[in-house]
């Protein structure tokens, strides 16, 4: 599976980066960031996340460096840094992660069409989770063809979903008018109370999820063609997704009143284009979201697939996950990830408001994993490891890796308490998956500290369960 024919390029794994970030999010930060504060608000957050974002990724370059046995990202750095169980739990929750982002796509993408055709709603009708169900089982089988294939049109795609994104940018900047974004700037009129803090909270579980994907080049480490590669690949993503990221939001407060964008329907974008040029710009940014979310899609079906096949590789999963068919292609598990995103589908039915849901839920469990990838980078800067090579950089090291592990502890705080206790009992449910894999290999379950870890995700999950229940947690 990784012989050279199948080895990427930087630019593809640039792609991956950029494919998997820019996804369904860019799309409603206009109405996101319109309903919660105004332009310093706004430039605040993003210096918040740019900042977090970046020693995030920084160590996701350092490891993937220094730690270059270790393939896979976010799963092995986690089980490397914390045991068994702390690895099972980072790759459950990054798998989750990856199902569940796939499902917010296929909901966004209907509710968009639901503009056009009201049959589809708001991405939750029966016809949306019908027609979601049947495209997701045609990438299914593409990817079944290859990795390399369907890493080569991820490639074409992020390609194309950019060049909407650009021509949005360039229309607002032609629309942009300094006073209106001046009169905005702290809000302006019926701006709703609220401190500067929580206005900026209120922005946090979205810069978490549009940056969700920052760390692809690394869960593909494996294929690189060179290592170094991979480091490169994640800055360069991050650099040109930060960027447009910040443009998309900041550019709305100098083309209409920030009232007028909070009250924007989702896809926002679509709306501040329609609302500057007439119709044509809803349905062009509508077309370009389609694109845009197709190529995330793929690009997180890949990622979900590696993440279990290395994970069965290295026997904290079921062995069976690790089998490939005659393409090289991990077919168990993207059996099992696909399976996963139906059922998350037709749960769509069932709720108010899916996307959102999805996308806070996304957010709240790829936090845990983070904050375990940045935990051992600050372990092994703290410990020396590696450092006989290059040792005048473990300073700056040890000092980012620290800072991004009290951005993601920080930012599993701004996200509240809810989500946490939503993500609990997926982990918990998930376990079972463990149990077998350790039952598999007639290991132990748990060593003693792995116990608290175990009791303390089930307690969560219990009072989860409870607050569902009595109705004090609501979806």
């Amino acid at each position: 599976m990784t012989s050279t024919a199948q080895k990427l390029s930087l630019a593809s794994l640039a792609a991956l980066v950029v494919g998997s970030m820019v996804g369904a999010g860019i799309f409603s930060l206009p109405r996101t960031f319109g309903d919660a504060t105004g332009p310093f608000g706004a430039i605040v957050a993003w210096c918040i996340a740019g900042a977090g974002i970046f020693t995030l990724a920084h160590v996701f370059r350092v490891l993937a460096e220094r730690k270059s046995d270790l393939d896979a990202g976010v799963y092995a750095y986690a089980n490397a840094g914390f045991g068994d169980y702390a690895g099972f739990l980072s790759v459950l929750g990054y798998w989750l992660v990856g199902c569940i982002a796939d499902v917010s796509y296929w909901v966004l993408i209907k509710a968009t069409l639901g503009a056009f055709f009201p049959i589809f709603g708001d991405g939750n009708t029966i016809a949306a989770v019908l027609v979601s169900s049947v495209a997701l089982w045609g990438f299914h089988f593409m990817i079944l063809r290859g990795i390399k294939e369907a890493a080569a049109i991820n490639t074409v795609v992020t390609v194309a979903k950019i060049v909407p994104i650009l021509i949005f940018i360039v229309i607002l900047l032609g629309a942009f008018e300094t006073d209106l974004f001046r009169s905005n700037f702290w809000g302006g009129a019926d701006m709703p109370e609220a401190s500067l803090f929580e206005q900026i909270r209120a922005t946090m579980l979205v810069t978490v999820f549009v940056f969700i994907g920052v760390e692809g080049a690394s869960v593909y480490s494996r294929y690189a063609r060179k290592r170094s590669d991979v480091g490169v690949a994640t800055t360069l993503g991050f650099v040109v997704v930060l960027g447009l990221m910040v443009l998309v939001t900041l550019l709305p407060y100098g083309a209409l009143e920030r009232p007028e964008i909070a009250a924007m329907r989702q896809p926002s974008m679509a709306s501040v284009l329609e609302s500057i040029v007439g119709p044509w710009g809803s349905v062009f940014v509508s077309a370009g979201l389609i694109v845009s979310v197709l190529g995330a899609y793929l690009a997180w079906s890949l990622i979900c697939v590696e993440v279990l096949f290395c994970a069965a590789k290295n026997g904290d999963m079921p062995s069976v996950l690790a089998r490939e068919n005659s393409n090289s292609v991990p077919a168990a598990a993207l059996w099992l990830s696909n399976g996963v995103i139906q059922l998350f589908l037709i749960s769509t039915l069932f709720s108010e408001d899916a996307f959102r849901l999805m996308v806070n839920l996304t957010s709240a469990m790829v936090l845990i994993p983070y904050l375990l990838v940045a935990a051992y980078g600050f372990l092994v800067a703290k410990r020396g490891e590696t450092y006989n090579i290059r040792p005048k950089e473990r300073f700056r090291d040890l000092i980012l890796a620290g800072a991004a592990t009290v951005y993601t502890a920080f930012m599993i705080y701004a996200g509240g308490l809810k989500f946490l206790l939503l993500s609990a009992i997926l982990y918990a449910l998930g376990t079972a998956l463990f149990f077998y894999a350790r039952r598999e290999q007639k290991k132990p379950l748990f060593s003693p500290r792995e116990w608290l870890v175990f009791i303390a995700v089930v307690a969560g999950c219990l009072v989860g369960i409870y607050g569902l229940v009595t109705g004090s947690i609501t979806i």
